[in-house]
């Protein structure tokens, strides 16, 4: 499946790009909001499984409108836990340690943070989790799903579309960089999703990538690491990357990398 290759539904704020694999089709919904998230419907006998969940008003309430006309089995909450008056009624599952992330970890900083910044058109309010699960296959809505337990939350293999989602990746934009053990750490994981061959890899801040992608992230972050270790801090890092990337989004994902690699 070509990543470019969608139909494209276009909503009162955001839009839905549509990957048709005959028997089951994937909806990536961006949402344009202030953090450019992407939520990610899989749907087969149209019932559907959502894959994380929007976090500002308007989105939920369009998203919402937009799966009127389905069957929704089941919600995937790994690493976005805010926007709980989104489908409250439907079953949401996630990992015991994606329900702490949300509830009282890193999380749950993240939701309080971007309440702040954001005011009362973000949704702070946390998904209340109906059911635990663990590393391996679950079925959903009569679609498999693959877990992956990470340090935070999970990541999820979907086997019939050959695709996974993990938090983020984006080949042209920064990431949060937690230091260089956490960039090998990242650079493992791509290199683990080259070997599997996936047709798309799905983020939450960014639209439906390739391997190609992969390939182009590796070599940002193996750069990230040779920057920092010829830069004597953190504003000397980030005037050497912004002069080698000019053209990256997310600055402030820098600016928190650049915190982490000099702390």
């Amino acid at each position: 499946m070509n990543k470019n290759t969608f139909k494209t539904v276009k909503l009162s704020k955001g839009e839905m790009n549509i990957y048709n694999f005959g028997n089951i089709r994937l909806h990536a919904y961006r949402t344009n909001d202030f953090m450019d998230d992407e939520v990610f419907i899989v749907e087969k006998n149209n019932k559907v499984v959502i894959i994380e969940s929007p976090c500002f008003f308007d989105n939920n309430k369009e998203l919402a409108e937009y799966l009127n006309e389905y069957k929704i089995s089941g919600m995937l909450i790994a690493y976005h836990g805010a926007g709980a008056s989104f489908l409250p009624e439907v079953p949401k599952f996630a990992t015991q340690n994606a329900k702490n992330y949300s509830e009282i970890g890193g999380g749950k900083a993240l939701i309080d943070n971007f309440a702040s910044t954001f005011g009362n058109i973000f949704d702070n309010s946390v998904h209340k989790i109906t059911d635990i699960i663990d590393d391996g296959k679950i079925t959903i809505g009569g679609i498999d799903f693959n877990i992956k337990k990470t340090n935070e939350a999970y990541d999820i293999e979907i086997p019939e579309i050959n695709a996974v989602y993990t938090h983020m990746l984006g080949h042209d934009c920064h990431s949060i960089v937690a230091g260089s053990t956490h960039a090998d750490a990242m650079i493992e994981k791509l290199k683990t999703y080259i070997e599997k061959g996936y047709d798309l890899i799905l983020t939450s801040h960014y639209t439906p990538e390739d391997l190609k992608d992969a390939k182009a992230k590796m070599n940002y972050l193996e750069n990230l690491k040779n920057i920092a270790s010829k830069c004597k801090n953190a504003d000397a890092f980030k005037t050497e990357v912004k002069k080698q990337y000019p053209h990256y989004s997310g600055l402030n994902y820098l600016d928190m990398t650049a915190g982490f690699f000099f702390s």
